[in-house]
């Protein structure tokens, strides 16, 4: 029998007796899991970015688990299993695979996703943004709601266009700060900047959220570099001047290269 179908029915029958016999595991619920699904999946982000594969096969179990969960849930309230889950994506992949499994012709896989955005709007979805959860921190949700209207071709031409953009949304943002904008004012031109930056991104094959996150890290590492630096020196961090910590700042960016 193929190993994966094997491990995959002892963890549906574990989880089957772990929620029959565990106290925890009994008292779960949707509402209960959600946060903790939310926690595992930027576990399993993490691991991604510091490209852990060994974590990251950890971090997939883990989810593996709550999806399995959820399922039992379903299957609790009479809605769902973890057959019906299973079916529905096996429908959507091949509904929306129909270069594999019809006889769509595709080029590239921009097509790909061009069809995939068609296909949802043929399924009844009212809008194509409509896929885009609402809860999503602000610049991944930018960046999806960008991509999609992509897919049914509301769209930039090239890069040169989008940067244009993005110098006419600097230059607006200016204009308002140097003419006492309000702050609401001023907060809805740096929002129109972001979005700009985000969709600049998106063309020149960059993802905001990861880019951000890498240096996120890496000012992370440097500052670290800087309070041991400091400490070690016998200093007070809080006592130098920036000029003096930038001398620290700069000795973390030579580690580095």
């Amino acid at each position: 029998m193929d190993q994966r179908l094997i491990e995959f029915e002892r963890l549906l029958n574990i989880m089957d007796e772990l929620r029959a016999k565990c106290p925890w595991d009994k008292e779960q619920t949707f509402d209960s899991l959600r946060h903790l699904t939310i926690e595992e999946t930027y576990e399993l982000s993490d691991a991604i970015l510091e490209k852990d594969l060994p974590e990251v096969r950890k971090e997939l179990g883990d989810l593996m688990l709550h999806l399995v969960f959820y399922s039992k849930l379903g299957e609790e309230a009479g809605s769902f299993g973890i057959a019906d889950v299973l079916r529905g994506i096996n429908e959507k992949l091949i509904n929306r695979h129909p270069h594999i499994y019809g006889d769509v012709k595709v080029n590239s896989a921009t097509d790909v996703k061009d069809n995939w955005e068609k296909i949802k709007l043929l399924e009844g979805r009212e809008s194509v943004l409509e896929g885009v959860p609402m809860s999503l921190p602000a610049m991944v949700k930018a960046y999806r709601i960008q991509d999609k209207a992509r897919g049914i071709g509301f769209d930039w031409d090239n890069a040169t266009q989008v940067w244009e953009k993005v110098e006419e949304e600097i230059a607006e943002l200016k204009h308002e700060l140097d003419n006492g904008a309000e702050t609401i004012k001023t907060e809805s031109e740096f929002g129109d900047l972001l979005f700009a930056l985000i969709n600049y991104a998106r063309f020149i094959d960059v993802n905001p959220e990861t880019a951000l996150e890498r240096t996120n890290r890496k000012f992370i590492r440097r500052f670290k570099h800087i309070e041991k630096a400091v400490n070690a020196d016998g200093k007070v961090l809080h006592e130098m001047t920036l000029a003096e910590m930038d001398v620290y700042w700069e000795q973390a960016k030579e580690m580095e290269s």
